[in-house]
């Protein structure tokens, strides 16, 4: 029964973006020396419902992981109270209407809050996220990218969902 979900879904997201915009981006390893080996890529395409992310990624640990849009397309290391963060350049989570919470995908907390994404033992991913709030036009001048851990779309326990350090980036121009 699965299966036969998942080859639903793959066929709605098809025929709903198959004369869509389209745009690709590389990922990559982000680390404290700044931006590391490729690991895979990221097409999104516009449907009907909203953005449709498609990752294809291997080499990422093992487990759920938070997957937001954040401010600025930079993938770069940046130091933050004398301590050098992998990916900081990138800012924060996307958030042009300055709700200034975090939030589920559809609700009404950053529109950067995307659906988390899960890596298999082996740390592929090849899964597809929905983001029904945003727009191709939301993407130029942004950056995506995967934290350490999952998300709970919640400030608490811990702030932005508990997903931690930064982990993979990939620019959008």
């Amino acid at each position: 029964m699965k299966y036969i979900l998942v080859i639903l879904f793959t066929l709605l997201v098809s025929t709903a973006t198959a004369n869509t915009k389209r745009v690709t981006t590389k990922i990559h390893a982000v680390n404290k020396q700044g931006i590391g080996q490729q690991l895979g890529d990221i097409v999104v395409s516009e449907s009907p419902y909203g953005l449709v992310f498609s990752i294809s990624s291997d080499g990422v640990s093992p487990g759920m992981h938070g997957f937001h849009l954040h401010q600025y397309a930079s993938c770069e290391a940046k130091r933050k109270k004398g301590n050098i963060i992998p990916g900081l350049a990138a800012g924060g989570h996307y958030d042009p209407l300055k709700s200034n919470k975090h939030g589920m995908p559809w609700g009404d907390g950053h529109l950067g809050d995307l659906p988390p994404v899960y890596a298999d033992k082996s740390g592929s991913i090849r899964q597809f996220v929905l983001a029904p709030r945003l727009k191709v036009i939301d993407l130029p001048g942004r950056a995506l990218m995967l934290h350490e851990g999952g998300d709970n779309h919640s400030d608490s326990p811990t702030p932005l969902g508990g997903g931690g350090a930064r982990i993979t980036c990939g620019t959008i121009h």
